[in-house]
């Protein structure tokens, strides 16, 4: 499968968005097809071997809007440059001409009085270099290459600026014929039906070229959109109102134009709402440095970040970002990472540690080795995440998807039915409105013109776009909280399901625990020095990849033991570890181990679970058959699980710890931390069918690990949580990512989950209550058309800043945390 991402142009409601998404759907080979409304984007999966990307194009421009591939691994490129030479705009436009014909180059903009040009183009096709001689060829000459941040233009500002150009337009005429009919209520103004007639042509036709445009597009592939109500109660109104030309009816061009302007103040508003509530990629983005120095022959150098290679040593200074992801390999410091895992309080860095691109040195200065760039980094991969989470579905927007299909249609049948009715029974409904006695309503007036009133105040008081908006919008906001805070969640689906989790099992090591086991006691037995038990036990364990085995080695190089070359190594997945040290057979691990090779414990079996009872490890050590010692491995609790465990109980939520470990360590650890249901001696394998019983017994559950062997289990549970950074497979496997080591990351994503969909609801009620309630006003003459458009653009824009006071919900742990 293939993902694809597209940007769609020409979308302005729901409606629209499903009319994409139908189409696509449709192609054979496309096994899931997803239109994000507000971020103007569709995500598409693929049989490439079935339907090629040509053919994706041409059923979006088929279904009568724009669309444009994202090149994932091509991503454009933006160049600024100081150009001299120029005395004119012909200059400009030569420069410009020049540029755009230059393969690779998708757009080139020449500011004649800045003196400089913005370049858009491909950068495995094209470059600065290509740049510099078609300018010098034509005449002039490139001076320096400018920030590429400085002038390159924000997208959503681009929009705004469109939709409140046509916005001021529309409102501006509007707004004098108003004027106009308020001193004609007092005063004759000669040629007033005139004069209003072309005063509203640049309101309903110039301003609102564009909504009508998307009406006709959707007419003609035979679908309607929120465009086709506002240009039916717009359009129609005035088209009727010029029989006043031939005969004495009430005129509807000050409703018109009003109800144009009025639409387009909503789509305005909506617009920058919606460019707040889609702010977290553009911070993400901006977090990135723009430059790195480099060492290049014991030389510093500055080049561009997008340059950098791996393995080159960057130099970075106190107070500057880290370029990009990076080993330390030279001094010491302490680094900013709050913008990756929301952590406040800098952490030490030294010689070997692993550093994240665009965080904060604050101290020393490091050598950096470059480990990752481009597409790799930590940042991009943040980036690509949310954007997942944002591209995706909660199951709950599938019905409203279907609702909202159907949902035009049945409008445009209600305002011709309300017009019908208002003809047939206009004494009915006359009395509806005497009774209600609204000061914007005339009972008296003609019975033709309340009735196009009834009718036009159902067009375009529905309003489909707050039904589209509703889970996009809450999406865009939550993913990007979760982010500042360190949690990226990878799918809509999982926000919904996270709300009915019944229990979370948490693995033991590196999750509940630090994953940094110590060595705690050492005991020799049957004639072995404590030097020999862990010279043959730290010589296994140096080729493993166990942490308990690591804390082995550590103490052993601590006592100036240096480990063994081993022959005939084999991990035994959940026993332990066995191998040759100097012709002798030796094995390390539980007593599973020591019973599948025939060694006798039974005598030491009283220690042993004396150090279990304690919460350690008991490692033993068989050398040739015989016991050689013990050595007993802790793990400390990290400091915050008690108080995470605690919290997560409180909720109402059933907590459960899956370890390899027996019994008596497993009980030991749950009782410290409080968790309720405890899984021992369970293999890597074995987690799956552990969380496979717990759904059958307790309903959905969420599975929290950190490893490759947790990759299974995070996929069958309900929901996957991967905590910390280290292990890949794990981050993709999960459906939420938390960046920061801490359990307490978990009580926030729950929080998070929990407040998202709970936005997403309100945004539900509101946008179908509001329909439920206008649409029958309307049709009985209750509501005038140009408070229907006013309440139309206030119902999308409720939708949106609902979702964004998100950013307010209490999702941070309870205080008086840790302990």
């Amino acid at each position: 499968m293939e993902k694809i991402t597209v940007n769609i142009s020409g979308m302005h409601c729901a409606a629209c968005a499903r009319t994409v998404e139908k189409a696509l759907q449709k192609l054979d080979g496309v096994q899931k097809a997803s239109v994000n409304l507000p971020m103007e984007k569709a995500y598409v999966e693929v049989q490439p071997e079935t339907v090629g990307r040509d053919e994706i194009l041409k059923a979006i421009t088929d279904a009568g809007y724009g669309g444009e591939i994202v090149e994932e691994t091509e991503e454009p490129e933006t160049v600024t440059l100081k150009i001299e030479g120029m005395t004119c705009a012909t200059c400009a436009q030569r420069i410009e001409k020049t540029l755009n014909e230059l393969e690779g180059v998708l757009e080139a903009n020449v500011n004649f009085p800045a003196e400089k040009a913005v370049v858009r183009f491909r950068g495995e096709v094209s470059g600065l270099e290509a740049f510099e001689k078609a300018i010098e060829a034509a005449g002039y000459r490139v001076v320096e290459r400018v920030e590429e941040e400085e002038d390159r233009p924000d997208p959503n500002e681009e929009k705004m600026r469109h939709a409140a150009r046509r916005m001021w337009l529309a409102a501006s005429f509007a707004g004098v014929i108003m004027v106009l009919m308020m001193i004609h209520m007092f005063v004759t103004v000669p040629g007033y039906f005139a004069i209003t007639a072309v005063l509203a042509i640049p309101s309903i036709f110039i301003a609102g070229w564009e909504t009508h445009r998307g009406t006709w597009k959707a007419l003609r592939h035979g679908s309607a959109n929120m465009d086709t109500l506002v240009t039916m109660g717009s359009l129609i109104p005035y088209l009727l109102s010029l029989l006043r030309i031939w005969i004495p009816i009430t005129t509807f061009v000050e409703m018109a134009a009003s109800i144009m302007a009025l639409h387009l103040v909503g789509r305005y508003l909506e617009i920058r709402a919606k460019g707040r509530a889609s702010q977290a990629i553009n911070k993400l983005l901006a977090l990135g440095a723009k430059n790195a120095r480099i060492l290049v022959n014991g030389e510093e150098r500055e080049i561009p970040v997008k340059q950098l290679q791996l393995e080159q040593i960057m130099i970075v200074r106190p107070g500057e970002k880290i370029p990009t992801d990076g080993v330390v390999t030279g001094g010491e410091s302490s680094v900013d990472e709050s913008m990756a895992t929301g952590e406040s309080l800098p952490v030490e860095k030294k010689e070997g540690d692993e550093v994240i691109g665009a965080t904060i040195n604050k101290q020393g200065l490091l050598k950096v080795k470059v480990t990752k760039v481009g597409k790799d980094t930590f940042l991009h991969q943040v980036v690509k995440m949310v954007e997942e989470c944002q591209g995706s579905k909660v199951p709950i927007q599938e019905f409203a998807d279907r609702v909202t299909s159907y949902f035009v249609p049945l409008v445009i049948v209600i305002a011709t039915a309300a017009f019908i009715s208002w003809i047939s029974f206009p004494e009915f409904h006359r009395s509806i409105v005497e009774f209600f006695s609204f000061p914007w309503s005339n009972p008296q007036a003609p019975v033709f013109a309340l009735a196009v009133l009834a009718s036009t105040a159902v067009l375009v008081i529905s309003c489909p776009c707050a039904l589209g908006l509703a889970t996009p919008t809450a999406l865009m906001v939550g993913s990007g909280l979760g982010a500042e805070k360190g949690i990226l969640i990878r799918s809509g689906e999982a926000i919904q399901t996270m709300k009915d989790i019944k229990v979370i099992v948490f693995d033991k090591t590196g999750t509940l625990t630090k994953g940094e086991p110590e060595t705690t006691d050492i005991l020799p037995l049957n004639g072995f020095d404590e030097e020999e038990l862990l010279f043959h036990a730290s010589s296994l364990e140096a080729a493993s990849e166990h942490p308990l085995g690591a804390a082995v080695v550590v103490k052993a190089k601590g006592q100036g033991i240096t480990p063994a070359e081993v022959e005939n190594f084999v991990s035994i997945s959940g026993k332990g570890v066995s191998g040759r040290v100097k012709d002798r057979k030796v094995l390390v691990g539980s007593r599973k181990l020591m019973k599948q090779d025939e060694v006798t414990i039974e005598e030491h079996q009283e220690t042993i679970e004396s150090l279990e009872k304690e919460g350690k490890t008991a490692l033993l050590v068989a050398v040739d058959g015989g016991l050689a010692g013990i050595i007993a491995v802790a793990d400390t609790l990290k400091e915050d699980s008690r108080f995470a465990v605690a919290e997560i109980e409180q909720m109402g939520i059933r907590t459960a710890m899956v370890t390899g470990d027996n019994w008596s360590v497993a009980k030991a650890v749950a009782q410290k931390v409080g968790i309720s249901k405890v899984l021992a001696e369970v293999l890597p394998e074995g987690k799956l069918d552990e969380i496979k019983k717990l759904q059958e017994e307790f309903g959905r559950v969420a599975m929290v690990g950190d490893g490759i062997n947790d990759a299974p289990a995070l996929k069958q549970a309900d929901v996957g949580i991967a905590i910390g950074t280290g292990i890949d497979v794990a981050m993709e496997a999960a459906d939420i990512t938390l960046v920061r080591g801490d359990l307490t990351g978990v009580v926030t994503a729950v929080k998070l989950s929990h407040a998202t969909f709970s936005k997403i609801r309100q945004n539900y009620f509101w946008a179908w209550f509001y329909n439920a309630l206008a649409i029958p006003m309307a049709f009985m003459g209750l509501l005038h058309p140009m408070i229907g458009a006013a309440a139309m653009g206030a119902s999308s824009l409720n939708v949106v800043l609902n979702s964004l006071r998100l950013k307010k919900a209490p999702i941070d742990p309870s205080q008086g945390r840790k302990g």
